[in-house]
This record gives C-alpha cells, structure tokens and sequence, in this order.
C-alpha cells in the first residue's frame, strides 16, 4: 500500500477526528454547530429574488449607491463575526481599545455611520461630566451649553446630525469674529474638513478653542485616503473626529469611526446604543458590522497610498484611451483635494458636435447591460467637494470598480458618445 495520502482524505480523516473529538470538547450542541458551518448552504442572490438590479460602480463611495464594496477579508470577517453572540458593550470597548491604538489617538468608538458620529460626539460636548444631562437631549438644555461655532461657509447638509442633540448654529466668518462668538453658552466649535470656502484654517480653528476652553470636531468622513488622515487631524489637536466607515475605508456601510479624546469618547458612549434612554438609542451597530470595521481598518492600513493611486490612476486611462478618439472629446485625471482624494476621469467635449448633456449620458450608462452609474457631477449634478462640473463634463470614478470592469465602463462610454457624435 502507497505510503502517501491524499488532501482528500487527509482533510476527511480529519473532519471525522474534529467531530469525534468534539464529544469530549464541546457539548452536543457545539458538535452540531460545528458540522452546521461545515456544510453551509450557498446564499440566495436576494438581489435577483427582489428584483433589484445591481451596477458597476464608475461613481465612487456615494451613500444612496450602497458606498464601497468590502473586500473579501472584511467580508469573511463579518460571516464570522455573525456566527457567535458576544456583550455589546464588551466588543465596542474591545474595538475601541483596539482601534486607538491602531490610529494613534486616546480613544475611538464604532458609530452607525459618520452622521451618527457627529450626533454623538455632540452629544458627548454637551453631557461630558454631566450624565443626568443625557435624558434631556434634545428637548430639554436648560442650563446646558448648546452654542455650536461653526464657519458659515462650513455649513451643509450634515447639520442636521449635529443639531439633533437640540444645539444651534452660531456662524463666523473672520478669525476675530471667531474670537469674540465664544461665550459661556458656547459648547463646541464644529469643522467641515473638505469645505471649499472659508477663511479660518485647521490650526486656528484649533487654537482659538483651545484657548477657550472649548472642544473642536473636525468631519471628516470621506477624507482617506490617504492613509495617515486616521491620526493626521487628531494629533493637529482635534479633540473629535469622524470618518465614515463605508467608503474609503471600504468597511460595511453603516458603520463610522469616532476619534478623539477619551473623556468625551467614553461620554459618547454614554449617549449611544446599547444604553436605554439616550439620543443614539436608535444608532446601533451590530457586532458584525463592529468586526467588519475593525476588519477593515487593519486591511487599510496594510495598503500602501502610492500603490492604490497608481491602480486608480491605470483604471482611468484605459477608459480615457477608449473614448479620446471621438472627435473634440478630451480626458483628464483628476485628484480632488481633500475628500474622495483619489484619480477620478474627467471627459469633457464639444457639444456641437457630440450632441448629447452629460445628463443624457448618465441615464443611457444606467439603462444599459450592464447597468453603470456614473459619478453624481457628470452633467453638472450635486457631488462631493472639488469635482469639477459642467453640462458637458462626464466624470468617472475608477476607485470603486471591480476588476476588468474599467473596460466594461470604456466600451459603453464609447458606444454612447460615437453614437452621439454621428
């Protein structure tokens, strides 16, 4: 008889010795959840069941697109993740432990996106030492300081996450007006990090906080890569700062990383799920989603900024290389500079003879096979800060694609456009 063994049967034997073994190690029901995960049925494409059709994702980590896609560890890391019961509070304090030390920061907290992260980090301002003051928020602020400083041109469609804690605006535009808007009501002095306007810089804003007593948070949730923004804003000295979860970071959607000091983490905490009574009640995040993140953060930082660039970079000139030869067509590689800074694929022509809007473009892509969405500022549509706009401007962003899916995106960009230009 041969002396050698098969993987087949050696891997045979040794599921037989696991279950065998099992009996003396685990009770009957973990013998049986053993053999369960040994023969799990495929999922069901629920997509297809419900009649939902998916897209190639040419428009970058947008929410109302389902953001980024996981990579497969993060991936496995949530099937895992899933299979076994833990303490909630346990595992948000494990990962915020964890977290923290991984991003170079006192403390982090999982939050149920960046707009969850703002509410809390708010409500941490304005409870921090005071936990009676947690069962007010936001109907009842007698007492409490609820004056948020923020820079008028800073205000955008996210203030609604930082006033549900009840809190008001109060807007500045010079340093010296910023100086003088601290009064003893004020609670917070609040930061858009990619805004496009506004006089007063990161530092300073810090600084004049500082100076009064007063903590500052910076968000910036679509702001990575690069990579060292994790801890970039929080060792300039702000004492709170939000990045989504589900975009750059490439972790489940609904789920946002909260840095910044402990003591107003740990009071953020406080005001948030699992706790009964407080104004995150409803903001929870699953434990799937908890080890999703941390997944996520520990493949991030094994990626390299220059090697992920490049990648998108290639991406965008095999669609530009496709499309440059219709006539008055031109491409350009651009980097936003702070949020969504990564290549994206400005097309720009001449409408007199390509006769079709970017608009028009968008909607022929998405009613294709496949189904492709474009970036939201093709045509001149509502996007993030620092793309670049137009009626005439089409704009892809390569990041999100899966591979071989670039030349998916040039094949259809070119079939519209020639089209048009006939």
């Amino acid at each position: 008889m041969s002396s050698t063994i098969s993987r087949r049967k050696l891997l045979r034997r040794g599921a037989q010795a696991l279950v065998a073994g099992g009996a003396a190690v685990y009770s009957t029901s973990g013998a049986s959840t053993l053999l369960a995960r040994q023969s799990r049925a495929h999922g069901v494409d629920y997509y297809r069941k419900l009649g939902v059709t998916p897209f190639i994702n040419a428009a970058g980590t947008y929410t109302i697109l389902s953001a980024s896609t996981m990579p497969e560890e993060v991936q496995a890391a949530v099937a895992l993740a899933a299979e076994r019961p833990v303490d909630l509070t346990e595992l948000l304090d494990a990962a915020g432990e964890y977290l923290a030390k991984r991003l170079h920061c006192e403390a982090a907290l999982v939050t149920a996106g960046a707009a969850s992260a703002l509410t809390l980090g708010t409500a941490a301002c304005v409870t921090v030492g005071n936990k009676q003051a947690i069962l007010s928020i936001p109907t009842d602020l007698s007492g409490l300081k609820t004056e948020v400083l923020v820079q008028k041109a800073h205000r955008y469609e996210y203030d609604h996450a930082v006033r549900n804690c009840g809190v008001r605006f109060v807007e500045v535009e010079t340093l010296d007006e910023y100086d003088r808007a601290f009064t003893g009501h004020t609670v917070m002095a609040h930061f858009f990090n990619a805004a496009e306007g506004g006089g007063i810089s990161r530092e300073d804003w810090i600084r004049v906080a500082h100076a009064h007593g007063v903590p500052c948070f910076n968000d910036a949730a679509a702001d990575v890569p690069p990579i060292s923004n994790l801890w970039n804003y929080t060792q300039m000295g702000f004492d709170l700062v939000t990045f989504s979860g589900g975009k750059g970071l490439r972790g489940p959607q609904c789920t946002g990383l909260l840095l910044g000091k402990k003591q107003l983490i740990d009071a953020a905490k406080l005001n948030n799920s699992p706790h009964s009574n407080t104004v995150g009640r409803g903001m929870k995040v699953a434990k799937e989603e908890i080890i999703g993140l941390v997944a996520a953060v520990d493949w991030f930082l094994s990626q390299d900024d220059a090697a992920l660039e490049a990648e998108f970079r290639r991406r965008a000139e095999r669609i530009a290389d496709r499309v440059k030869s219709i006539p008055s067509v031109k491409t350009q590689v651009f980097i936003p500079p702070v949020a969504n800074h990564v290549p994206h694929l400005l097309i720009t022509y001449d409408q007199d003879r390509v006769k079709i809007t970017g608009a028009e473009v968008m909607q022929k892509m998405r009613q294709g096979t496949p189904r492709i969405e474009l970036n939201p500022a093709t045509g001149g549509g509502s996007a993030s800060a620092g793309l670049p706009q137009g009626p005439n401007t089409i704009v892809v962003g390569a990041w999100m694609l899966q591979p071989g899916e670039d030349l998916v995106v040039a094949r259809r960009l070119h079939e519209v456009l020639h089209e048009a230009a006939s």
